[in-house]
């Protein structure tokens, strides 16, 4: 490091502040760093710098479930953002098992990792004391907890689902049916975004028809085929469907097609993710990108400055990054930009 300084022209706490990813760096002192880096082939001493620091380097990234695209390309996101901090993510999968989230929170993994970021599904507005004093820093994602004692990244769930219907409305769709809806749910992804369907239609003078609104279990594709198959049968003359995510979106396509029902033409779809998979789908499907790269990004500094400040960061924060609607041919048509 004292090399490193020398041949830039910087001190060994410049070269230390670089190495460590502080932010409030001139570009251009990072830049002549970077370089001197490069030049001596330096690299940190990972294990010494963990002995004097008493950190890992390593963090958790606890998700639902990687077989669903969502999961995977979030975790993707995340390792790349920690490794530009450099950091080592930990993936551990809880299947939205309720034992398995709590064991996330308090298992003896969490004394091999500095910090955990972490999306549950089986745990709910009731559960947010089991939070409480788990000793290490984390991040909240997801949207069934809210007010934890963690700073959260979740997404604009109900803005987003108003104007992926919005963009329906606009097309002249009137009988837009909702494909992934959880009955009784009042927190969760499914809800918020059933309300902002609804508050669209409010919005556009257009009658809510609960009929409409199909209920799915687990969001997979099988479940979006099964959802639209009823939708279709019960002949509630459907215009356009939102699809709750991707994959039911994409499983509401295969049944279309199946029926030899042309999409747009007869029925628009729209999803919510925007899965890499939708952009290459046939044809190609419309949807919500929430800001997963952002809500990586977010978590990864939130988090990394959790570990930084050891106990004394201050109030915690809730942070919304922002989403846009992608339009396609599922509901343009063939003239659709990619």
């Amino acid at each position: 490091m004292h090399e490193v300084a020398a041949r830039a022209g910087v001190s060994i706490k410049t070269v230390s502040n670089v190495v460590n990813g502080y932010p409030y760096i001139r570009d251009t002192t990072r830049e002549r760093v970077q370089h001197a880096i490069d030049e001596l082939g330096y690299h940190v001493n990972v294990t010494a710098r963990n002995l004097r620091s008493g950190r890992t380097g390593l963090v958790g990234l606890a998700l639902p479930e990687l077989s669903l695209p969502y999961f995977a390309e979030l975790a993707d996101s995340v390792i790349r953002a920690a490794e530009a901090r450099g950091l080592t993510v930990l993936i551990e999968q809880t299947g939205a098992v309720r034992e398995r989230e709590l064991e996330v929170l308090r298992g003896q993994r969490r004394q091999f990792t500095d910090g955990l970021i972490y999306s549950p599904l089986a745990l709910g507005p009731d559960d947010v004391h089991e939070l409480d004093g788990i000793g290490h820093p984390m991040v909240l994602l997801g949207e069934r907890i809210f007010g934890g004692p963690a700073d959260h990244v979740t997404m604009s769930n109900v803005e987003a689902a108003r104007a992926a219907t919005q963009h329906l409305l606009d097309l002249g769709r009137r009988r837009i049916a909702v494909v992934g809806a959880h009955p009784g749910e009042t927190v969760g992804s499914a809800a918020l975004r059933v309300q902002g369907y609804a508050a669209a239609l409010a919005e556009n003078g257009v009658p809510f028809d609960p009929r409409l609104v199909g209920e799915a279990g687990p969001w997979r594709r099988p479940a979006g085929a099964e959802t639209m198959a009823r939708l279709l049968d019960a002949d509630l003359g459907i215009d356009a469907v939102f699809g709750l995510n991707d994959v039911l979106a994409l499983g509401a396509l295969h049944t279309l097609h199946l029926r030899r029902i042309d999409v747009p033409g007869q029925i628009a779809v729209i999803g919510f993710d925007d899965i890499e998979e939708t952009a290459y789908s046939s044809p190609t499907l419309s949807t919500v990108r929430p800001g997963r790269d952002q809500i990586a990004q977010t978590a990864v500094d939130l988090l990394a400055a959790r570990i930084g400040a050891a106990g004394d960061g201050g109030p915690f924060q809730q942070v919304v990054p922002d989403f846009a609607v992608v339009p396609r041919q599922s509901t343009l048509g063939e003239h659709a930009g990619a």
